[in-house]
């Protein structure tokens, strides 16, 4: 008997695949003896002129097919010799620049692609690299925010004062409100540069067929559609000559969202040249100087607020780092300074930020994307009036919440999809309840005292957030009903271990009654799904999921339609249970849903003994044809999701840490989330996410950063000096609450989880490690992440630090 799925922790149908070593990366295509790899000659210098290219004594080098600079591209009668697509444009973007496939006369960062060789093997390929000779004029580097908005040297000589961009958005007259606040006070923040680091780095493989003028691509991508279509503009082909296929793929967080890097035009263009098939895979130490950052930001706060600490203004500025090229568009620091209101409804709210090139990698999304510095630069302000106030941390969060009845809840903003900032649903005071059970907030004060008796630091820290998810403009799906009864579906957005094979197929068979092991689903293959636009922003569920559902709807009041007509009954009368289609009470009545495929494609000719059903002999009617107006043969469902706005999640975080006196390691004890997504697909592979972020989240927030020394050298480009946290270092137990308020925007009443676990660990690390810090050093405040035990000690010796400045009203 089906049982309903939806909400049912079910087993991942991916993992035996994994575990067994069963995975197919972009590594494992093309292994044939025939494919021919690719390696790519990189800028040692943050900023230089290229004098000259020499590549003479490669030319020689056996086993060489060829090599590219951008003199041969610029020779081409395509766009490759064209800068990379600036992929979201915005109006005050007025200066946002991309790079070329390979350097044209400047190179920005080191890393960036001057030369690319394609050789038998990448052994011959590396070598080569090694032998291209570029000569250089270096030029004095940007490194930092300082120095960028210093300007006393520029990235771009056309875009002046390194500014790529400023923008504002405001409220109401913020300036008025903070003159007539009882209590002001300033913060100035900053949050330094990390990375995605997922398991599998960039790699593409590309084969073109002469005969039907065909590329295949296999792209380690959150985006098959998007690469399909730059492949296409840049290599002169048409879309339909063009089919990207994503196959399993090790981690992506946003970095593979960034499209199309240079070596997903230039392995596709080699292989058509070359009539070979092409393959490249980037190496760590190139993932880490020629792929994406994120995070940079310096930030200056200033608040005016009541004596309950109630927000009457709020004022924000910040400064973004995006490296050397804008391709990604200002999605990041417009996320920043729209997510950073969380809960909380300021009575008036300003937002200023320059975006600004420095000599540095580009900076696209990272897990949270923007969200986590703007978590950081509220919930450092939310504990700064409640220090100001000596009040309780949560009570102060608890005055400024939207409140359960004010939903929808426009907070006069736009939101990076251009649409307006208004959030759907939520009960931030029922999580904030809840994270303070889970965690024992009302505790904690008489165990922290207790532990310092004893000469122990512990502390204690909470952090609010709201996720905007499930942004459009859609996605879509095919639902297509095979004669076996099998299930097959396609949906176009691409998977990175979300577990979407699990709960796509959940869907489909809740609303098909079909058992859910029928059920294969297919992502970014742009054969089967042409029309799609990406896995980023928590959307996946939202989007595709809905799509899905929808299609499967489709796809069932066809098989009911055909079945009532086998069967001679009404089809509101009929159910599907377990593939079978029956007379609901009479299930003696019944018709399995894989001959209602076969019923669905009227035949001429028979194959099997099935097909003998669906022949014109043997079915239909001869006074109407046999496909009749406006229906289509086949037993299928295809449908797009579009919405009107994202939906919003939210979620609450708390952590108790304890300091060491004397060494100043910081270990985590406890750490509690509370997170409300909607309506819960699949609650373990929610659960699953939230570990995943909360690791992810410590890591940036005590050990992951981008170490540049100022000539703009990347210092600690490995494993083995990029920190990132062992299991060790992860909490052994997360303890997790949900709350489900359901969105009232897509069918399915759900949000996005993706990056909830990753937004406020910057925010809620601060806040505890101060807080533990509290019990020696009472004025000690923590206004820069991450921050690791040589840090902390380094606080320690400048104690004790100036509290945040305060203003009072004259």
């Amino acid at each position: 008997m089906t049982t309903k799925l939806m909400g049912t922790p079910v087993q991942r149908v991916e993992d035996q695949r994994f575990l067994r070593g069963h995975g197919r990366y972009v590594d494992d295509v093309a292994v044939d003896e025939r494919t021919l790899h690719a390696a790519v000659v990189r800028s040692p210098h943050a900023h230089a002129r290229i004098v000259d290219i020499d590549v003479s004594a490669v030319l020689d080098l056996e086993g060489v097919h060829a090599v590219w600079t951008y003199d041969d591209l610029a020779g081409l009668a395509t766009p490759m010799a064209e800068p990379l697509p600036l992929l979201i444009p915005h109006p005050a973007l007025t200066h946002g620049r991309t790079q070329y496939a390979l350097a044209r006369a400047e190179v920005n960062y080191v890393g960036e692609a001057v030369a690319f060789v394609v050789a038998d093997d990448r052994y011959v390929a590396e070598d080569a690299v090694g032998l291209v000779r570029v000569d250089y004029e270096v030029l004095p580097p940007v490194v930092g925010i300082d120095r960028a908005r210093a300007a006393d040297h520029l990235v771009h000589d056309d875009v002046p004062g390194n500014v790529g961009a400023r923008m504002e958005q405001k409220t109401g007259d913020v300036e008025a409100a903070l003159a007539a606040a009882p209590h002001r006070l300033q913060l100035d923040l900053t949050v330094e540069r990390s990375a995605c680091m997922p398991m599998e780095g960039r790699g593409t493989v590309a084969r073109w067929d002469p005969d039907t003028h065909r590329l295949q691509v296999w792209s380690s991508t959150q985006t098959s559609t998007g690469v399909r279509a730059a492949v296409a503009v840049k290599l002169g082909l048409d879309l339909g000559q063009v089919d990207v296929i994503t196959p399993d793929v090790g981690g992506g967080f946003g970095v593979k969202i960034n499209h199309p890097w240079p070596e997903e035009l230039l392995v596709p263009l080699a292989a058509r040249t070359l009539g070979r098939t092409v393959k490249f895979t980037e190496d760590r130490r190139e993932h880490f100087i020629s792929s994406a950052h994120e995070r940079g930001q310096v930030q200056h706060i200033e608040v005016g607020f009541d004596d309950e600490g109630r927000l009457l203004a709020l004022d924000v500025e910040f400064w973004h780092d995006h490296g050397a090229y804008t391709p990604y568009g200002l999605i990041v620091p417009i996320i920043t300074s729209t997510q950073l209101l969380g809960p909380y409804k300021p009575q008036v709210y300003r937002v200023r930020f320059e975006s600004l090139y420095t000599n540095t990698v580009i900076v696209t999304p990272y897990r949270g994307a923007g969200r986590p510095q703007g978590c950081y630069a509220m919930e450092r302000t939310m504990d700064a009036i409640a220090d100001f106030l000596d009040r309780d941390r949560a009570e102060v969060r608890a005055a400024n919440f939207i409140q359960p009845d004010e939903f929808p809840f426009d907070q006069g903003l736009v939101f990076q999809d251009g649409r307006e900032l208004e959030y759907d649903s939520g009960d931030y005071p029922a999580s904030l309840e809840k994270l303070k059970a889970l965690v024992g907030w009302d505790d904690f004060p008489a165990y922290q005292a207790e532990m310092a008796a004893a000469g122990r630091r512990v502390g204690i820290g909470l952090a609010c957030y709201v996720e905007g998810t499930g942004v459009g403009p859609y996605e879509g799906a095919h639902v297509h009903i095979e004669t076996s009864g099998k299930v097959k579906v396609a949906t176009g957005l691409t998977t990175q271990g979300q577990g979407h094979a699990t709960v796509f197929a959940q869907l489909v068979a809740d609303e098909l009654g079909v058992r859910m092991e029928d059920v294969e689903v297919v992502t970014g293959d742009t054969r089967r799904m042409p029309y799609a636009v990406g896995t980023f922003a928590s959307r996946a569920a939202v989007m595709s999921g809905s799509a899905i559902h929808l299609a499967a709807k489709r796809a069932k009041e066809k098989a009911l339609r055909i079945a009532a007509e086998a069967l001679e009954v009404d089809e509101r009368d009929l159910e599907i249970v377990d593939g079978v289609v029956s007379v609901k009470g009479s299930p003696g009545t019944s018709i399995d849903l894989g001959t209602v495929s076969v019923l669905s494609n009227p035949l001429r000719y028979a194959f099997d003994e099935a097909s003998k059903a669906a022949t014109q002999f043997s079915v239909g009617d001869p006074g109407r044809p046999p496909v009749a107006e406006g229906d289509e043969p086949g037993l299928e469902g295809k449908d797009f999701y579009s919405p009107e706005r994202a939906t919003f999640a939210s979620g609450m975080h708390a952590v108790i840490v304890e300091t060491d006196p004397l060494t100043a390691e910081i270990r985590i004890l406890k750490y509690a989330v509370v997170h409300d997504c909607g309506h819960l697909i699949n609650p373990m592979i929610v659960e699953g996410q939230i570990h995943g972020g909360v690791a992810q989240g410590v890591g940036g927030a005590l050990y992951e950063r981008m170490a540049y020394d100022e000539s703009g050298q990347l210092l600690n480009a490995s494993f083995m000096d990029f920190l990132m946290p062992y299991v060790t270092e992860i909490p052994d137990g997360i303890d997790i609450d949900h709350l489900e308020t359901p969105s009232p925007l897509n069918p399915l009443g759900i949000k996005g989880a993706g990056e909830a676990g990753v937004i406020p660990s910057a925010a809620v690390f601060a806040a505890a490690i101060e807080d533990a810090e509290r019990v020696a050093l009472p004025d000690l405040t923590i206004t820069a992440m991450p921050i690791s035990p040589s840090e902390l000690h380094a606080l320690r010796q400048r104690h004790p630090q100036p509290r945040p400045h305060r203003q009072e009203r004259s």
